[in-house]
Formats: C-alpha cells, structure tokens, sequence
C-alpha cells in the first residue's frame, strides 16, 4: 500500500495545492469522504465545503472549495473546482453578506427567482464561514 497521495487542486485561475498528503477529508453529494492513500479509483462530485489537507509531514491544512469534481486513480487525486481559498483568503463580511441576501432571496421567493442558484450560494457563504469558525 502507497504511503502518499499526490494532491493536485486546480481552479480556472490557478494551481491552488500540490503535494503529497496523507489524508483529504471533504464533501461529495453523497456525503463525507475521506481519501487515504490507496484508495479505490473514483470520480465523484464535491459540494461547496471545508476540505482538510493532511500533509505529508503531518500538518493540517484547511480551505474552502466550491463545488467541482473530485477523480482519484493509481493515488493521485485531483480536485477541480471553481473556487479555492485559503482561510486568510477569505472576506468574513462579504460572506455573511452573501449569506444574508442568498437567505432572503429564498424567504421571498418570487416569479423568476432560481432557486438552486440561491441555495448554492447559500452553501458557499455557509462553507466560507464556518471555514473561519
């Protein structure tokens, strides 16, 4: 059994990681994952979440990623998503604005209104901020 994963993430703008990692914990639509090395192939689709990096030498890294697709094969993992961001990357107050107009798209549901849109932007303000709790 392999003794590391190699770890790429990757958003339109940039290489967000690379390394090696011993564990990534995150969110699919089915639910919690935890990937350790050795892992069986899967492509899964991830949701807007905290996602815990366990590096190589044991220190624990914790980001936001948004929505994406998650493809691990012969230990190497790669996340694709939207949007990455490390805690200190993250604007608390613009997330709770979002959170507060994404809530109040969905209490006053009108004619035209997408709702999934509204939904999915709630989950990512919610992940942004408990991310800095």
């Amino acid at each position: 059994m392999a003794e590391v994963l190699k770890l790429t993430i990757l958003t339109p703008d940039r290489e967000f990681y690379k390394g090696e990692v011993l564990e990534v914990i995150t969110d699919s639509i089915q639910g919690n994952i935890t990937i350790l090395p050795g892992h069986m192939p899967l492509i899964t689709t991830l949701k807007s979440t905290d996602t815990r990096i366990i590096e190589k030498g044991g220190k624990e890294l914790k980001a936001f990623t948004s929505n994406g697709i998650l493809e691990i094969k012969n230990n190497e993992l790669k996340i694709l998503c939207d949007v990455c961001e490390w805690p200190e990357e993250i604007d608390l107050k613009r997330a709770e604005e979002a959170k507060r107009r994404a809530e109040q798209r969905l209490a006053h549901k009108k004619d035209g209104i997408d709702v999934k849109r509204a939904q999915l932007a709630l989950n990512r303000a919610l992940a942004r901020i408990n991310l800095l709790k």
